[in-house]
């Protein structure tokens, strides 16, 4: 019986009401509470803006409805590659042979971008016939300087901070949640780019968020800079905006269902007025 009464009571007091939530003004929320960091809105303001209504997808991995669609299995009229296109058929396009095409040819779109949120998928060629880096290689360049790399890394031995996942040169991803070579694969990632005083100076790295097949393989994780082979990344100030940029890697890698949301930048914004106080 006791127990009983502790959990009439602790039940009492859970379910006991607050203040009133009425309309302030004809809107909801309170204008008596205290007023959150950054000095402007209380909590639970009543005039604080909404959220834009963004619909979902019908069908996970889909575009949203603010997305930029940078590829939809039907036209390839968002890229240029730098020689030449890549090919396309039956809704996917995949890396060319170098044969064909005269030589590397990264795929670079024709949008420039800063901090955004990318969905993309992509399928390692099978039967693999190659091994390490030179199996299944390609990778995403975020501003064409800033690789998070895409391998065949199912059962494929490499160094770590080369392989699937990774932030390359830098940072081996948490796990490797790779599928089989011709199975399709999904990336879901958001780039905060770096921020640059007006001198050039670092203000704030690149950071980079990546979901490897739903898998978290990358949490929040600072960039060193511009990507490099058997080098330490190092930063140099660049634009706001520039182009993504997918690799050719010598490998027949093939690519569906691209699209992008470019982020708001308050919250950076915010962040770095926080870090300079």
């Amino acid at each position: 019986m006791k127990a009983v009464r502790i959990a009439m009571a602790g039940a009492i007091l859970i379910g006991a009401p607050a203040q009133s939530q009425g309309p302030v003004d004809g809107k909801l929320g309170f204008r008596d509470t205290p007023i959150l960091p950054g000095g402007k809105w209380h909590v639970h303001d009543p005039d604080r803006p909404a959220p834009a209504v963004v619909s979902p997808a019908a069908t996970p991995g889909g575009a949203p409805s603010d997305a930029i669609v940078l590829f939809d299995g039907k036209s390839m009229d968002a890229w240029h590659g730098e020689r030449g296109p890549w090919t396309l058929g039956k809704g996917v396009m995949t890396v060319p042979s170098r044969a064909s095409s005269g030589g590397e040819n990264n795929l670079i779109s024709k949008q420039e971008f800063g901090d955004v949120q990318l969905h993309l998928e992509f399928r390692s060629p099978n039967p693999p016939t190659k091994s390490s880096q030179d199996r299944g290689n390609s990778g995403i360049w975020f501003m064409q300087r800033y690789e998070v790399q895409i391998l065949d890394g199912y059962r494929n031995p490499t160094y770590a901070d080369g392989t699937v996942g990774s932030v390359y040169a830098w940072k081996p991803p948490l796990v490797n949640p790779s599928r089989p070579p011709g199975e399709w694969q999904s990336y879901d990632i958001i780039f905060e780019r770096p921020r640059f005083a007006a001198d050039g100076k670092l203000v704030r790295p690149a950071y980079v968020t990546a979901l490897l097949n739903g898998v978290l393989v990358q949490n929040h994780q600072a960039m060193l800079g511009t990507t490099a082979w058997r080098k330490i990344a190092q930063y140099q100030a660049h634009a706001d905006k520039a182009p993504i940029q997918l690799q050719d890697h010598d490998s027949p890698v093939s690519f569906r269902n691209i699209w992008v949301r470019p982020l708001p930048e308050e919250a950076i914004a915010q962040d770095l007025k926080g870090a300079a106080q």
